[in-house]
C-alpha cells in the first residue's frame, strides 16, 4: 500500500485495505481540499486549472471511497441494475472503491421501470443504473458539483446542497409582496425536462470529462429484455443527472436580468419589468409588471433559451396568472389578498394528503390499532412538517378533525354491533380530548396531531451562498445549528447530544446533519448496564457507528465539549 493511500485507513489496519478501517475523517478532508481549490479557480476563470483538479480527484482514492459510500448508503442502495448486483458487505464495498478506474470502464444500460407521478398518479420512466455505474457517476459528481453550484442561478434552489423548497416558497413571497411588487406570474412547465436534453449541449458545455458523459448518455436502457438507444435525455435514476439538469437550465435567470434591467449610473441596477425568476429544479415562476410583458417578451425568451437546449415549453401547462387568483407552486399556493400575500397549502396537496390517509385506513381494516397509528403518525407529522412554515395553522386543525372523523368511522366498521359508547372507551381517550390511542405493552400510543405542530416561519438561504466556498461555511454551520434548534422531530436529548459534541462525528469528525442520519452510541452497552444518560450517550454517523462496534474500537468523552475516538 502506498504512503498517500495509506493515510486513508487508521494506523492499526493490515496491510490489506479493509471497509472498516477507512479513516473517513482524512478522506473528506482530502475531498473538501481540492473541492475548495476546485471553487476558487472557477471563480478565478481558470479553466485548466479546473480541468486538472477534477482529474486530481476523480483519480483519487478518497473520493473513490466517499463515492462507495454515498452510493451504499442512500435510499437506493438495495436496488440493482441490469446485472443485480448490490454492494452490501465491507469485502464487497472495499473492493468496490478499489476498481473504480476509467481505464477500460464502460457502463451497462440502465433498467427501465415505471412509477407513479405524486401529482396525477401517471407513470414516469425511472432508468437504474448499476451500482459500479451509480458510484463512478457519485465519483465524477464529486467533481463537478463545486463547478455548478459557482456558476448556478442566485435563485435556483432545487437539487442543491443546503437549499430547500422552503428557500424557493420564501422567495416566492418575496417577490410578490409589497406595494409595489410584481403582479403576474409566468409559471413555466418545460416538457419532459430530463427525457429531452440534448446530448450535444451537455458534452459541450458541462464542465467535465466529456468522454465519461458521453458514455453515460448513450449507454441505453433495457426495457422487457430488449436494449434501446438513448439519443436524447438524462435518465431520471442516476445521481449525476440532477446537477447536469441545473447546469442545463443555469443561465435563464442572468439572460432575463442582462435584458430587462438597466444600469443606474452608480447605483444598483433597476427592474422596471418587476422581473424576477424563481426555479426549483425544472419548476419555474417568472413573474411580471404585466401580462402582456411575460407573453410578448418575457416568453420568447425562455423558449429560445429552452430551444437551444433540447428543450421546450409546454404550452398546455405554462399559464400566465394574476397574483390575485394564485398561483400553484411545489405544493403551495401563493395568492394575493388585499395588500398581503399569503401562502398556503395547495387544495391539490390537501387532496392528495386525504386521498393517502383513506387509503391506508381502508387498506388496515383488520389491523392492529397500534399498527394504525404507526402508519399514519409519519404521514401525518411529514405533512405537517412540510406545511409548517405557511399559512396553515386553522387548516390543520380542520384535517384533525376530519382525520378524527375517519378514524371514527374506521372504529365503528369493526364493531358495527357495539354500542357508540363502548366504541369511544375502547379507542378514544376521553380525559385527552377524545384521542384516538392503542396500546402496546401496556404503554399507550395516541394519533399524531397537526394542531399540536408549531408554525415557525422560514429563513431563506441567501442566494450567493456556496457551501463549497470556505467564506460561507460559518454561515451553512449557523443555519443547521438553528435547523436542529427548530426541527419539530429533535428531543432535548438529542439537541443536547449534538451541542456539546459541536455538531460533529467524533469518530470522522464530519458534520452530523439531517441528511447524514445519525445514531445514538452507547459507551458502556446496555447489555452491558449503560444507563441512558447523557454521559453514556453520543451521535456517531451510521456507517462510523458500524466501524466502531465492527473494529472493537472505543470512544472516549473527555471532559468538555467534544469526543475522540480510541482505537481498540
Amino acid at each position: 500500500m502506498s504512503a498517500s493511500k495509506s493515510r486513508l485507513f487508521r494506523a492499526n489496519a493490515s496491510s490489506t485495505p479493509r471497509w472498516h478501517h477507512v479513516n473517513w475523517y482524512v478522506v473528506q478532508r482530502k475531498v473538501r481540499q481540492l473541492q475548495v481549490r476546485i471553487v476558487k479557480a472557477t471563480q478565478q476563470g481558470k479553466w485548466r486549472m479546473v480541468e486538472r483538479l477534477q482529474h486530481l480527484l476523480t483519480h483519487s482514492m478518497a473520493a473513490k471511497l466517499l463515492a462507495v459510500r454515498r452510493v451504499t448508503e442512500n435510499q437506493g442502495k438495495k436496488t440493482p441494475g441490469v446485472d443485480g448486483e448490490t454492494w452490501s458487505t465491507p469485502v464487497q464495498k472495499i473492493q468496490a472503491a478499489l476498481s473504480l478506474s476509467k481505464k477500460g470502464y464502460k457502463p451497462n444500460p440502465l433498467r427501465r421501470i415505471y412509477i407513479p407521478k405524486a401529482e396525477s398518479g401517471k407513470l414516469r420512466p425511472l432508468s437504474i443504473p448499476t451500482m459500479k455505474d451509480r458510484a463512478m457517476q457519485a465519483l465524477y459528481q464529486l467533481a463537478l458539483d463545486p463547478v455548478v453550484e459557482t456558476l448556478a442561478d442566485a435563485n435556483s434552489y432545487g437539487f442543491r446542497k443546503g437549499r430547500s423548497p422552503h428557500d424557493a416558497i420564501e422567495q416566492t413571497h418575496n417577490v410578490l409582496s409589497g406595494n409595489h411588487a410584481a403582479r403576474w406570474i409566468l409559471k413555466a412547465d418545460i416538457q419532459g425536462c430530463f427525457d429531452h436534453l440534448g446530448h450535444e449541449w451537455l458534452v459541450s458545455n458541462m464542465p467535465m470529462d466529456t468522454k465519461m458523459l458521453t458514455m453515460w448518455l448513450k449507454a441505453g436502457f433495457v426495457e422487457d429484455g430488449t436494449v434501446h438507444p438513448t439519443e436524447e435525455g438524462s435518465p431520471q435514476g442516476g445521481c449525476i443527472s440532477p446537477t447536469l439538469a441545473n447546469r442545463a437550465l443555469d443561465g435563464l435567470e442572468g439572460l432575463l436580468q442582462e435584458h430587462f434591467t438597466r444600469s443606474n449610473g452608480y447605483r444598483s441596477r433597476r427592474n422596471p419589468h418587476k422581473i424576477n425568476t424563481v426555479r426549483f429544479a425544472d419548476d419555474i415562476l417568472i413573474t411580471g409588471a404585466s401580462r402582456e410583458g411575460l407573453e410578448e417578451e418575457v416568453k420568447p425568451l425562455v423558449s429560445a433559451f429552452l430551444q437551444e437546449r433540447g428543450l421546450q415549453l409546454n404550452e398546455q401547462k405554462s399559464t400566465i396568472i394574476h397574483v390575485d387568483e394564485g398561483v400553484d407552486f411545489l405544493g403551495f399556493t401563493v395568492r394575493r389578498f388585499g395588500d398581503k400575500t399569503i401562502i398556503k397549502p395547495s387544495a391539490e396537496a390537501i387532496k392528495r394528503f386525504k386521498a393517502k390517509i383513506s387509503q391506508t385506513l381502508t387498506r388496515m381494516k383488520t389491523a392492529k390499532t397500534v399498527s394504525v397509528i404507526g402508519t399514519l403518525n409519519p404521514l401525518i407529522t411529514g405533512w405537517g412538517n412540510y406545511y409548517r412554515h405557511v399559512v396553515s395553522k386553522a387548516l390543520f386543525y380542520q384535517l384533525d378533525s376530519w382525520i378524527w372523523r375517519k378514524l371514527w368511522e374506521w372504529a365503528k366498521r369493526r364493531h358495527a354491533q357495539k354500542p357508540r359508547r363502548w366504541i369511544a372507551a375502547k379507542y378514544f381517550d376521553l380525559d385527552r380530548n377524545w384521542m384516538f390511542f392503542g396500546e402496546d405493552r401496556g404503554k399507550r400510543l395516541y394519533i399524531q396531531r397537526l394542531g399540536t405542530i408549531s408554525i415557525k416561519r422560514h429563513i431563506k438561504v441567501r442566494s450567493a451562498a456556496n457551501p463549497y466556498d470556505p467564506a460561507w461555511e460559518r454561515y451553512f454551520e449557523s443555519r443547521l445549528d438553528r435547523k436542529w434548534a427548530d426541527h419539530p422531530g429533535r428531543t432535548r436529548r438529542l439537541s443536547t447530544l449534538y451541542r456539546r459534541q459541536e455538531g460533529k462525528c467524533p469518530v470522522c469528525g464530519g458534520q452530523i446533519t439531517f441528511e447524514t442520519g445519525w445514531n445514538v452510541h452507547h459507551l458502556v452497552e446496555r447489555c452491558k448496564g449503560g444507563p441512558e444518560t447523557l454521559q453514556n450517550l453520543m451521535l456517531l454517523h451510521p456507517n462510523c457507528h458500524r466501524q466502531v462496534h465492527s473494529l472493537g474500537s472505543t470512544v472516549v468523552k473527555p471532559e468538555g465539549i467534544g469526543c475522540s475516538f480510541i482505537e481498540a
